[in-house]
């Protein structure tokens, strides 16, 4: 499963790689109240350091990035979807 998200979403994002980020607890960083997963299309020289990534993320998870309103992200996801029926 975790092959056919990740090639759709290397196609979709123009990454070549992909990380795949599961919380499930606080001390996973477990930022809501349900377990979740972040697929994250990645590119060469995208992040200083490779794994500033889960810096990335905690500050994402804190609050809303611009642009990414709930709105947003169901349009993504009806885009996404096409690619899995």
């Amino acid at each position: 499963m975790y092959f056919v998200v990740g090639n759709v979403i290397e196609r979709e994002y123009g990454g070549s790689s992909i990380t795949f980020g599961m919380q499930d607890g606080p001390e996973a960083g477990q930022s809501i109240a349900h377990v979740h997963i972040h697929v994250m299309p990645r590119k060469h020289g995208d992040f200083h350091r490779n794994d500033d990534i889960y810096t990335a993320l905690e500050q994402h998870d804190k609050g809303r990035e611009a642009g990414r309103s709930f709105a947003v992200m169901a349009e993504e996801a009806a885009m996404l979807r096409q690619h899995f029926k």
